[in-house]
């Protein structure tokens, strides 16, 4: 009888290489005293269109985080949730939303709000909301989907009119509604009871 060897697989390729980009920005972050994240890595409010670095940072806000511990706690979640969704919707899928939440994030906050946005809490919560619609069925609402997206965007929805802080409760809620949308689109058939 043999014995099988284990071995280490890439099992994740989008969630672990985002992962791995996040914790590249928050070293070159540290080793640049906070100059990297201010030039490339913070999505403004009201930026300067005629800006070209703009435009980059209009995606790259979720790869930059204000420090170790916000890293820590978006990528925990992130290598958490991610891998069953990434597994479920596919790689390329997943990208594809995960771009699309970011760019929506970065033009909302551009355009009507004055803060600074950094960080992955808006992929985050996308991932947690579209985790929900895997153990969909076909005629089924999972209660933990309408659960955790009551619980999820009510918290920010009150927390963005009552709570003043230095968290864009905005970009938590686009990354609901985005995992909302493709969690519906994409089980478009199983609505169909």
């Amino acid at each position: 009888m043999s014995k099988s060897r284990l071995k280490l697989t890439y099992n994740s390729p989008v969630i672990l290489t985002f992962a791995a980009i996040c914790l590249a920005t928050v070293l070159f972050d540290y080793m640049t005293g906070g100059a990297s994240n201010r030039l490339l890595f913070v999505c403004y409010g009201h930026a300067n269109l005629l800006d070209p670095l703009t435009y980059f940072r209009m995606f790259s806000y979720v790869f930059g985080h204000a420090g170790f511990e916000h890293f820590a706690g978006n990528i925990t979640l992130l290598l958490l949730v991610g891998p069953i969704v990434e597994e479920h919707y596919g790689s390329w899928n997943l990208v594809i939303m995960m771009g699309a939440t970011a760019l929506a994030g970065g033009l909302l906050n551009m355009f009507f709000f004055d803060t600074g946005l950094i960080g992955a809490s808006g992929l985050v919560f996308l991932l947690i909301i579209l985790s929900a619609f895997t153990s969909m069925k076909k005629g089924e609402i999972p209660l933990t989907l309408i659960l955790i997206a009551a619980i999820y965007l009510g918290r920010e929805i009150y927390s963005g009119i009552a709570v003043t802080d230095n968290i864009s409760h905005f970009g938590h809620l686009c990354g609901g509604v985005s995992g909302i949308a493709f969690g519906t689109a994409f089980h478009k058939k199983k609505f169909e009871g």
